[in-house]
């Protein structure tokens, strides 16, 4: 129980630095909205590159998380990112939360807190050298096979769904060699014994990213971001029960309580990604607005832009009209003058044909 207290001390604070990190992201990319150098403007402002330290802190944090605690539970509470995103983007960002946000909140909090209970002691137990090739290569071939097969799908939701699917096993993965390098690294393995593991990791990250990105391109962002949201710690605490020999307190029961607090926290984390951000606009639209990456936890707070554009547009529309009756009179003239000159000759036919 030693460490079981600095990985959730840790998972916490990387979860803040995660969620601080996307809000400052989606900031950025607003303000960058619609000018010329929109791709690039970025990198030139200060909150860019203050998300970007936000991120790398982030992440080094959840590597010692996973080196300190189990990978059943460290992997799950990764889903508090969203959790925290809520208060901070009120707080920071002026965006009030609205119920559905809420009650999403505290249903990912309450499950998270259920796993968190049921959690048993850590183990040092590392991931065998001989499962390492086995793990990897199936899940590489998994991903594979679902890239391929989602071209046969028709409906984008769908295909965006699977495509989330296996990149959520990949990153799931990748935090699994991620904690069997932060185990060999304390067993004081040599450098080369590392270098495996760690090119597994960059082969894996990759091909999630890869894959979640095809997910957003096809379905959007809100059920492609809840599907690897929940499929990465579910593919990640599987291995840590069955390969890590990790395992709940209470026995057969608590293993039973563990799912059911993980499904309640997916419930809530999912509820989270699809609810949308409140009085700046409706919904899904504004959901689409994010983006993936880190900053894609808390798309849904990023503003509608997608529904300010056509109303902006409308007001455009509309505007000229009234005034080129009000004030124009060439405007006005010309239309009613050419019907009149189209309607002169007819009387003029008409007292010819008299005549």
């Amino acid at each position: 129980m030693s460490t079981l207290v600095p990985a959730v001390l840790l998972c916490l604070v990387s979860a803040v630095c995660y969620a601080g990190a996307a809000i400052a992201q989606e900031r950025v990319a607003a303000t960058a909205t619609g000018r010329a150098d929109a791709a690039y403007a970025p990198l030139r402002r200060p909150g860019w590159w203050g998300a970007v330290a936000l991120t790398g802190l982030g992440s080094a944090l959840h590597v010692v998380a996973l080196a300190c605690g189990p990978l059943s539970l460290v992997q799950p509470l990764g889903a508090l990112t969203i959790v925290f995103a809520l208060p901070m983007a009120a707080l920071f960002a002026c965006r009030p939360v609205g119920p559905a946000g809420w009650r999403g909140a505290l249903l990912a909090t309450v499950g998270l807190a259920g796993l968190l209970s049921l959690t048993g002691p850590p183990r040092t137990e590392s991931l065998a050298v001989g499962e390492r090739p086995l793990l990897a290569a199936g899940v590489l071939a998994f991903a594979a096979a679902v890239a391929l097969g989602a071209r046969r799908l028709r409906r984008p939701v769908v295909r965006g769904v699977a495509l989330a699917t296996a990149a959520g096993a990949a990153f799931g993965m990748a935090s699994v060699f991620t904690k069997a390098v932060a185990e060999d690294w304390a067993a004081h393995q040599a450098v080369p014994a590392l270098l495996p593991p760690l090119g597994a990791i960059a082969l894996l990250a990759s091909a999630g990213m890869l894959l979640s990105q095809a997910s957003y391109r096809d379905a959007g962002l809100a059920a492609p971001l809840a599907t690897v949201t929940v499929v990465n710690p579910v593919v990640a605490a599987a291995v840590g029960v069955l390969a890590l020999g990790e395992d709940f307190r209470f026995g057969t029961t608590g293993a039973l309580l563990a799912a059911t607090a993980g499904l309640l926290a997916a419930s809530g984390v999912v509820a989270l990604t699809l609810q949308g951000p409140g009085p700046a606009g409706g919904g899904r639209e504004a959901v689409v607005a994010g983006g993936p990456g880190p900053g894609a936890a808390t798309a849904g707070l990023a503003p509608a832009v997608a529904t300010t554009g056509p109303r902006a547009g409308a007001r455009r529309r509309r505007g000229p009209a009234p005034a080129s009756r009000a004030s124009g009179v060439g405007g006005t003239a010309r239309v009613p003058g050419a019907r009149t000159r189209a309607r002169r000759p007819m009387p003029e036919r008409s007292g010819t044909r008299q005549g």
